[in-house]
């Protein structure tokens, strides 16, 4: 089936995401652009280059672009893992609450470990992550976990998110083309291009699509940053804003 919503009513849908994501986050990035965000950007980068050696089994954007319900879907059964931790029912788990989340699904990082995690996805800062931040972070530890392979997957005990997060990681290596572990725009305008090549609209919307990942404005975008737009394109931080 080809799709090309994408360049159309779909971008015109993601511009709303993009001027708020951005405001959200480069506020943020502009006050933590400290150590422990540093170290753990350092360690996302040489796990998705450790990764992308494998290489992807993604063929274009577009077929990104299709798995969005199945992805979505995936995605929302989260919310009663999200609702068992959320230990006080106030919307958001902080960071005691999310060291019980660990010890449940026996993640077996350290403190200091945790709490970097917890503040590089607490986008808002209010010590507290709501459920969107909440799935990017699950991503972020199976993304550090993958080393152990097989033991770590089973450890988390989630086998159908796992599949979901795979997906991501998969989509992420087929945009990162130099496989360096960040996305550049020169990348994410060779990954539209092969999606809808020849189209004159088509820089136009690989930079969109670029503009709402890349929050620090750095013209590179992290797995972090991929993550926290691709919540938003598949929807969910729709339900978080309409509660």
């Amino acid at each position: 089936m080809e799709n090309t919503t994408w360049g159309t009513s779909k971008q015109l849908a993601l511009i709303p995401y993009c001027s708020k994501m951005g405001g959200v986050v480069g506020r943020s990035n502009s006050i933590r652009r400290s150590s422990p965000e540093s170290k753990l950007e350092a360690k996302m980068v040489e796990a998705m280059q450790r990764r992308a050696s494998e290489g992807t089994s993604v063929k274009s954007f577009n077929s990104i672009i299709m798995k969005f319900p199945k992805i979505d879907e995936s995605l929302q059964k989260c919310k009663s893992i999200f609702e068992q931790f959320d230990e006080d029912s106030n919307g958001a788990i902080d960071q005691e609450e999310l060291k019980h989340c660990f010890q449940k699904l026996e993640i077996s990082f350290t403190e200091q470990e945790t709490s970097d995690l917890f503040l590089a996805c607490d986008i808002d800062e209010n010590m507290g992550m709501k459920f969107n931040e909440f799935i990017v972070l699950l991503c972020l530890v199976y993304l550090l976990k993958e080393p152990a392979a097989v033991q770590a997957k089973s450890r988390m005990g989630l086998p159908d998110l796992e599949t979901t997060f795979e997906t991501l990681v998969d989509a992420f290596v087929f945009l990162d083309k130099n496989k360096d572990g960040y996305v550049s725009k020169n990348e994410m305008v060779h990954a539209i291009n092969e999606t809808i090549g020849g189209e004159r609209s088509s820089g136009r919307i690989a930079m969109k699509r670029f503009e709402e990942m890349d929050w620090d404005k750095n013209g590179m975008v992290t797995f972090k940053e991929f993550l926290f737009a691709f919540t938003r394109w598949v929807g969910i931080d729709d339900v978080e804003d309409e509660e």
